[in-house]
């Protein structure tokens, strides 16, 4: 049998490999014509990075529990693997894993009492808090109340696991989508913290940048990748 016919799946082929198909497929099957042709380089979005990052970084710091507010909700169901998850969402939302507890309550009052994680992770939310895209509340000061919160729930040397956007042009307010910082507020969010790991991402070329890299084009965004973490 020959490869090429097999994995080749170019528009001209699919009538010669759907042939192909037909007379060599398990008789059991019923086979349909549905063309697909994804034989290009594997996509790859920011949402992968993110994650990724985040993984790595728990990995490194070897959490046991974590708490998340607001990240993608495939990510979170994956941590529940490792960790012992406690997942924050403003709307009221279904658990679906044995290992994750869910709280539904604005970010910047957490119901949770002091020093109980050794992580807070949040990807892609900060931006949004306060904004009311998501049904919350209007409020300005949103984002920095609720790294606030994050950072009091976290115990002695715990880590802020985040990611946000960023740009090297004047810091903008997109509303009701999302605020877009300069590298100085992100670092003013994390007042009080020491920084472990800094990362920016270019949105527009796909890659790790440098900050003199960030984009300079007014409204647009990167993308800032970072781990805080809390005094002993």
């Amino acid at each position: 049998m020959e490869s090429s016919v097999v994995t080749e799946t170019l528009p001209e082929r699919f009538e010669e490999n759907l042939d192909f198909v037909r007379k060599h497929v398990d008789s059991r099957f019923c086979v349909l014509a549905a063309p697909r042709g994804e034989n290009s380089q594997h996509p790859e979005s920011y949402r992968d990075v993110e994650c990724a990052f985040a993984a790595d970084m728990l990995s490194r710091i070897q959490a046991r529990d974590v708490l998340d507010i607001g990240s993608y909700r495939l990510f979170t169901i994956g941590l529940g693997a490792a960790f012992d998850v406690t997942t924050v969402d403003v709307r009221p939302r279904k658990v679906h894993t044995a290992r994750e507890k869910t709280l539904i309550c604005d970010a910047k009052k957490l119901r949770v009492q002091d020093a109980s994680f050794d992580a807070a992770v949040s990807l892609c939310a900060v931006e949004h808090f306060g904004l009311g895209r998501y049904g919350d509340e209007l409020d300005m000061d949103a984002d920095r109340t609720a790294v606030r919160e994050m950072t009091r729930v976290l115990r002695p040397g715990g880590s802020l696991i985040f990611t946000t956007t960023i740009t090297g042009a004047r810091p903008t307010l997109l509303f009701n989508a999302h605020r877009i910082y300069s590298h100085e507020m992100i670092k003013e969010l994390c007042a009080g913290l020491t920084p472990v790991e800094e990362r920016f991402y270019s949105m527009t070329q796909w890659r790790f940048c440098s900050h003199g890299e960030l984009t300079a084009v007014p409204g647009k965004w990167d993308m800032y990748l970072g781990m805080w973490r809390v005094a002993q």
